[in-house]
This record gives C-alpha cells, structure tokens and sequence, in this order.
C-alpha cells in the first residue's frame, strides 16, 4: 500500500510546541542545533539496528528505516538551503515532494547501515554550517516556493523539529 501524502502545513511549530511530538522550537536557537542534531544521529542510529526496520507498522505508514532515509534526505535539503540563505538575499527554495522522493529512491529496499552512515555524514554536514552562524547571520532570510518566509534560525527549528517529530514516530523518543 502506497503511504498518503503529507500535505500539512508544519510551520505553526515555529510559534507553539508540537502536541504530538512535544518538541517546542520557539526554545532552540541556532547555537542550539550542532548538539541536537548530533543526538538525533545517535537515536537514529540506534534504530536502524532494529530487527524490524524495514517494517511498516500499519498499511500506509513508513517503517523507520523508510522515516531515516527521509531524514538523511532531510539533512541534506536543509544545507542546500541554509548555503543558499548565507550566499544569497532572500533566495527561493525550489519546491521538493518528499512522498515522490521517497518512491524515486525506494526508500523501503535501502540497506539500514548504508542509510545509517549517509544520515550520520548529512547531519554532521549541516551541523557544520549552522555552527559557522553568526549573531550577523541568524537573521538571513529565504522563501518557500509556496511564499512562506524563513530565517536561517527558523530554518534550522523547523529542521529540528522535523528530525524529533519523526523520532517520535518511530518510538524512539524517551519521555
């Protein structure tokens, strides 16, 4: 069965906490990020060991080793946009369908300790440049192709908050 879009608008995570996820971005800065993003790499490191890690839970639902090839993409999307903010004024980010993604890579047949490398190389690619932001920085703008407005700083929330949300739909989140 083939998973059902996500067509849900994800910036209202920027202004109040996640109520699925718990995550509260309005309390991250971007000096926040390097630390975080290399504990996320740990969990999910951690469960792409799983036995069932190609599982789907239910029809419809990635398995997480679907959710960390999304994620490794993910890491990868947000340091091509984070290089274009810091270079560019106020860029527009090309649009990017994450299900078509998913279908294009075959997401489901890729090997958990490959994924489990990429992802770890993407995080520490992106950590890399949101450590190198500056105070003068933080506030370089960007655009959706649907208009919505980011800074490098709420950027990178909104990056975070992607990375934990999934943690958390994979189960690997502790209370």
């Amino acid at each position: 069965m083939s998973i059902t879009p996500d067509t849900k608008d994800w910036t209202w995570v920027l202004e109040r906490p996640c109520p699925e996820c718990g995550f509260e971005s309005a309390a991250r800065e971007v000096s926040d990020l390097p630390d975080l993003l290399g504990t996320t790499t740990t969990a999910w490191t951690q469960v792409l060991t799983r036995r069932d890690v190609a599982d789907r839970p239910r029809p419809g639902v990635w398995s997480p080793l679907e959710y960390a090839c999304h994620v490794r993409d993910v890491h990868v999307l947000f340091a091509e946009r984070v290089r274009l903010m810091l270079a560019e004024d106020v860029p527009t980010f090309a649009s990017w369908d994450q299900d078509a993604t998913a279908v294009e890579r075959d997401y489901g047949s890729q090997d958990p300790d490959a994924v489990a490398a990429e992802l770890a190389e993407a995080s520490r690619a992106v950590a890399v440049l949101y450590a190198s932001v500056t105070d003068d920085s933080r506030g370089r703008r960007g655009l959706r192709s649907n208009g919505d407005e980011f800074t490098v700083e709420s950027l990178g929330r909104y990056h975070l908050h992607d990375v934990v949300h999934h943690l958390h739909d994979v189960g690997a989140l502790r209370g």
